[in-house]
C-alpha cells in the first residue's frame, strides 16, 4: 500500500496542481518510481489511498504505472494507520508493505519481506543507521526498536532514521485504529505493551519530496543516476540561446529566454524563461528551492 492522501502543504503551491505522489521526479511521477520498486520485489498489486487532489489519480494516470493499482478513497483524511485500516477490504491477507508516497528510496522489497517473516515481529521498519541517540529511531543490539518519539524501551546501541517504508504483519494490521497515525497510534502503544518492532537497515540515501528543496534534490539525484548532465522529455523545446545545466525538462515543456537554466525542474507542459537557478516551474507556479 502506498500512502498518498496527505495535503502536501509544505510543497504548495505545486500541490495545488498535483498531489505529491504524482509530482514528477525525472521522467515520471514519484508514484511510478515507488510502484516500479515494488514490482521488482515481487509485489503483484498495489492499493493507493487518496484524498487531496483525488481526481488526479484517474484511469489514464494509473494506466501508466507498472502494476495494477486499486484506489482507496478517503472522504476525510484518516491518518496513516486509519488509511491502512480503511483499505483492508481492498488488501490481500498476510504481511503488507506500506510506503509513504512522498518517499523515494532504493529498497530490496523481497529482502525486506523475507527479513520480516524470519523475525516474527509486529512490524519491520526500513531505516538508515546513525550514531547512538541520533535519528528518529533507536536500535537495540539485535535491531529491535528501543527508542521512538523520545520514549525508550531498552538499551540503545545505534540510532537510525525511519525512511517511511515498512512491512506490517498480518496480526498487527487487525489492531490498527480507524483513525490515527501508524507511529503514534500503532507502534508506540505496541511497544508500551511489550510488542516487538524490528528494523531493516539500508545503506543508500533516501529522499523526502515533501518540500521544495528536497523535491529539487530528488530530481537532481535522479539526473545524476542517469549519468546525463540534463534531461529533456519528449516533445519539449529548448531555445537556441538557453544552456541547460543540471536541469530536468518535462515532456512538452517550453524553455525560452537567454542564458543558463541551472538546477531547475520544469514540469511537463510548463513554460520557463532563462536565466533561472534553483527553481521548480509548474504550469501555474514558479517556486524557488533555496540553493539545492
Amino acid at each position: 500500500m502506498i500512502l498518498s492522501a496527505g495535503l502536501g502543504t509544505r510543497l504548495r503551491p505545486l500541490t495545488d496542481e498535483l498531489p505529491k505522489p504524482l509530482c514528477p521526479v525525472g521522467d515520471r511521477p514519484a508514484l511510478a518510481h515507488i510502484v516500479e520498486q515494488l514490482r521488482r520485489g515481487g509485489v503483484g498489486r498495489v492499493v493507493v489511498n487518496v484524498h487531496h487532489q483525488a481526481a488526479a489519480f484517474d484511469a489514464s494516470t494509473l494506466a501508466t504505472l507498472p502494476l495494477p493499482v486499486t484506489i482507496s478513497r478517503e472522504e476525510e483524511i484518516l491518518g496513516t494507520a486509519g488509511g491502512v485500516r480503511e483499505a483492508e477490504r481492498l488488501l490481500d491477507p498476510g504481511d503488507l508493505v506500506v510506503w509513504n508516497g512522498d518517499i523515494l528510496v532504493a529498497l530490496d522489497v523481497r529482502a525486506l519481506l523475507d527479513a520480516h517473516a524470519a523475525r516474527h515481529a509486529l512490524a519491520t521498519l526500513v531505516v538508515v543507521r546513525r550514531p547512538v541517540d541520533q535519528g528518529t529511531v533507536g536500535l537495540g543490539g539485535d535491531g529491535r526498536v528501543v527508542r521512538l518519539r523520545g520514549e525508550r524501551f531498552g538499551e540503545e546501541t545505534a540510532g537510525a532514521d525511519f525512511v517511511g517504508a515498512q512491512t506490517i504483519g498480518a496480526k498487527f494490521r487487525s489492531t490498527l485504529p480507524a483513525r490515527g497515525c501508524l507511529v503514534g497510534d500503532g507502534y508506540l502503544p505496541a511497544l508500551r505493551a511489550g510488542g516487538v518492532l524490528h528494523t531493516f537497515a539500508i545503506d543508500g540515501p533516501f529522499a523526502d519530496i515533501g518540500a521544495p528543496r528536497s523535491y529539487l534534490a530528488a530530481n537532481l539525484a535522479w539526473l545524476a543516476q542517469t549519468g546525463a548532465s540534463s534531461f529533456v522529455g519528449e516533445g519539449a523545446a529548448v531555445g537556441a540561446r538557453v544552456r541547460l545545466v543540471d536541469a530536468v525538462i518535462g515532456a512538452g515543456a517550453l524553455v525560452e529566454g537567454e542564458g543558463e537554466l541551472r538546477r531547475c525542474v520544469v514540469w511537463p507542459g510548463a513554460r520557463a524563461r532563462a536565466p533561472l537557478t534553483d527553481t521548480i516551474v509548474s504550469r501555474r507556479a514558479q517556486v524557488g528551492a533555496g540553493g539545492g
